[in-house]
């Protein structure tokens, strides 16, 4: 009799690479040299920094810039790449540099790390992320240093680096104050730079080369070249942008007569400040404003930008916008009695929207549980508390000052929760792909239920 050998599935790889990393990342980090002042911090701490950086969130329970050392901020920054970019990626790279080649399992890794349809052009794939990745970082860190460099001296290379890196990454994590992005809130530059870089990292890698293709034909196509995009670039743009507008909107109307965030600037400082917490809600964790200065409406609101984040294929960390835009566009097509969802004059497989619907309702479970753990132990006020569950769920790092406060078991429900919000979605899109067993020909019977 045979005996079963051990089995690791590609969706418990990728979500024990995580795990691993978090793990690596707490030990070099509870280090006495990892810190500024020698003292080593207390382990749940370094843990608690260790998984917001590896899943990209932005929620810190120590200071960044005054905690860590140049040693421990660099192994901060390399989480955070890392996280951005997801750990078989990276080593990928690295085998790639090596000329390593790559059977059918390895191909496959990649293709359920990235959630893409279709093996083909795999390898050419990664190498074009990894280096398309360090080109626009690489970018975004000369623009910091026209501002940072001129302030901080030679020290501001070093935060211009880190800057790009976690703000193309998503990650919301700084190294020049405790009050995040605050001091530079009607500072053009840097509020450009940022948004730059998170909606590139956020809008997700196809829709990059997707555009690239398309705009090789600009000069015969002109204004023909948005119905040249595949469907996905389609919805990934076109949300994104609905999101922008809409959320600029919001905030600017809600926080228009507010002294404690916009209320006493000028329009175009509103418009600026109010685009950019549209923005940085999409995941990006940056902030511009103190969260908890927010009306109880702005709040809400952003909860719900928190809740969709960004683009699939990408850094940016939610539900998707896509992933909203089918459910939505589902939703409509069944109240308008329709049987299948177009759209841009293309159909959506049902497979697709049930991808949609699971990805939502699962990351709602994981944001509704934590939210009832973490009331039960804490006394804040729920919209802290909510605000806090949504941020670590969708990967986004905003809140309203409840991080720093939290209890040993509060650390412990939103470290899981961050690293549930990073994987979760990821794995469950993977499950998904599983094929049909054979064996499943013969069906239950049919029988109609009551809904709504």
């Amino acid at each position: 009799m045979k005996k079963s050998k051990f089995y690791i599935s590609t969706t418990q790889m990728i979500m024990l690479s995580f795990l691993f990393a978090v793990l690596i990342g707490s030990v070099l980090l509870s280090l006495p040299f990892s810190t500024a002042d020698g003292k080593p911090v207390p382990y749940i701490d370094a843990l608690f920094t260790a998984t917001t950086s590896i899943c990209v969130t932005g929620l810190v329970t120590l200071p960044t810039f005054s905690t860590w050392s140049i040693f421990g901020q660099i192994i901060i920054l390399i989480m955070i790449q890392i996280g951005g970019l997801g750990i078989i990626t990276i080593m990928s790279g690295i085998l790639i540099s090596f000329n390593r080649r790559f059977g059918l399992k390895d191909r496959i890794l990649l293709q359920d790390a990235f959630n893409l349809n279709t093996l083909s052009g795999i390898i050419v794939f990664i190498k074009k992320v990894l280096i398309g990745t360090f080109i626009v970082e690489g970018a975004g860190t000369l623009l910091y240093m026209t501002v940072f460099i001129p302030e901080y001296g030679l020290r501001g290379i070093w935060i211009s680096v880190f800057n790009a890196i976690s703000a193309f990454c998503n990650a919301g994590i700084d190294i020049m104050s405790e009050n995040s992005l605050c001091p530079y809130a009607l500072n053009p530059s840097v509020n450009l730079t940022t948004s730059l870089m998170v909606i590139l990292g956020g809008i997700g890698y196809v829709v990059w080369w997707d555009v690239i293709r398309v705009s090789k034909d600009f000069p015969d196509k002109k204004f023909r070249c948005f119905s040249s995009l595949s469907l996905h670039s389609k919805l990934a743009l076109s949300s994104t942008a609905v999101l922008l507008i809409l959320g600029t909107a919001g905030f600017f109307i809600f926080e228009y007569n507010n002294p404690l965030t916009i209320g006493n600037m000028s329009l175009f400082d509103k418009l600026q400040v109010s685009f950019f917490q549209s923005m940085t809600t999409r995941t990006a964790g940056f902030a511009s404003v103190p969260q908890q200065n927010l009306t109880n409406t702005s709040a809400v609101f952003s909860l719900f930008l928190m809740f969709i984040g960004g683009s699939p294929v990408g850094t940016a960390g939610g539900v998707k916008t896509v992933t909203m835009a089918v459910l939505l566009f589902s939703a409509l097509a069944a109240i308008r009695n329709k049987e299948d969802l177009s759209l841009f004059r293309r159909r959506i497989s049902r497979q697709a929207v049930s991808k949609a619907v699971a990805v939502v309702t699962v990351s709602f479970m994981i944001m509704f549980i934590s939210t009832i753990l973490l009331s039960s132990v804490t006394d804040a006020d729920v919209i802290d508390i909510a605000y806090e569950t949504v941020s670590a769920t969708a990967t986004v790092g905003l809140t309203r000052d409840l991080t720093p406060t939290l209890n040993l078991w509060g650390k412990i429900i939103i470290i899981v929760t961050m690293y549930l919000g990073r994987v979760g979605p990821i794995s469950l899109l993977v499950a998904f792909n599983v094929k049909k067993s054979k064996n499943n020909i013969i069906k239950d019977p049919v029988e109609n239920i009551s809904i709504g």
